[in-house]
């Protein structure tokens, strides 16, 4: 496929969905304009990418995160340990047309996500471009878009899911794009997530041990109506994904050079949290 056929189908997916979009300068609808530009009603334009992304970006921004993270983290996740949470997901928004995961990385979540559902959109928004120059190269059947949630290039009560997978939140955006009856999902560690790799790298201090309290009351602070179910398991993992495990969490980053880590299984422990308006 040639990078011009990957602009022509991202803008065609553009312009299928366009309604979901809005101007992040000044909020009017927008059009795909000569299938090359998303363009809104007081004219501001943002271009489509020959990868088939858009960036919609309204100021500068620098990102810790790498290309190699963003391969690494895709490595981890098609390997499968994530797959026992991803079809819990999949359960929890079966009805959704629209689904739009907020800090989506290089897609991988949600591209397993759609497919395993079978129907409607999916749209990954990240401010890292590298993750979403991942996304659009590994899954051109969703729609990508560098940008910032606070200055956020989507429509009121677009989505009929949000997904918030291991990545920050802003509740006020949420709640403005959630379409009617919608749900947010936000998965959140737990106190076992990762805990062989916890273990060897911050053994004997303060880290060794977390607690999403904090993160798990905001939410619920935040929604109306919320429901919440931990899901745990505990998986083999192979020794050629350790130095990728490493490379795509933030715990990893702290490795001092002379610190062997060996892993052979590795612990998936998350809160998965359900919330309503």
């Amino acid at each position: 496929m040639g990078a011009l056929s990957k602009r022509a189908m991202g803008a065609t997916l553009m312009d299928q969905h366009i309604r979901l979009f809005a101007c992040p300068l000044c909020q009017q609808t927008m059009h795909v304009y000569e299938q090359g530009r998303l363009v809104c009603s007081s004219n501001h334009s943002f271009d489509i990418a020959k990868q088939g992304y858009v960036n919609m970006l309204t100021h500068g921004s620098t990102s810790k995160y790498s290309k190699d993270l963003f391969e690494s983290r895709k490595a981890v996740i098609d390997s499968g340990i994530y797959d026992v949470l991803e079809a819990k997901i999949v359960e929890l928004i079966a009805p959704a047309n629209t689904v739009l995961d907020t800090g989506c990385g290089e897609g991988s979540h949600l591209a397993r996500i759609m497919s395993e559902k079978k129907k409607g959109i999916g749209i990954g928004i990240d401010i890292a471009k590298e993750g979403i120059l991942a996304a659009t190269r590994h899954f051109p059947q969703q729609i990508w878009c560098v940008g910032d949630l606070a200055k956020s290039p989507f429509a009121q009560g677009s989505f009929d899911a949000i997904l918030n997978i291991l990545s920050p939140a802003n509740y006020e955006e949420f709640k403005r794009l959630l379409a009617p009856n919608g749900c947010i999902v936000k998965v959140v560690p737990q106190s076992g997530y990762l805990q062989e790799l916890r273990a060897q790298l911050y053994a004997d201090s303060s880290k060794e041990t977390y607690s999403n309290e904090q993160i798990v009351a905001r939410f619920q602070d935040s929604f109306g109506e919320v429901s919440i179910e931990r899901v745990t398991y505990t998986l083999p993992l192979a020794e050629e994904l350790v130095p990728a495990l490493l490379e795509m969490t933030p715990m990893g980053w702290h490795k001092k050079e002379d610190t062997d880590i060996v892993l052979n299984e590795i612990t998936i422990d998350v809160d998965l949290l359900l919330g309503k308006v």
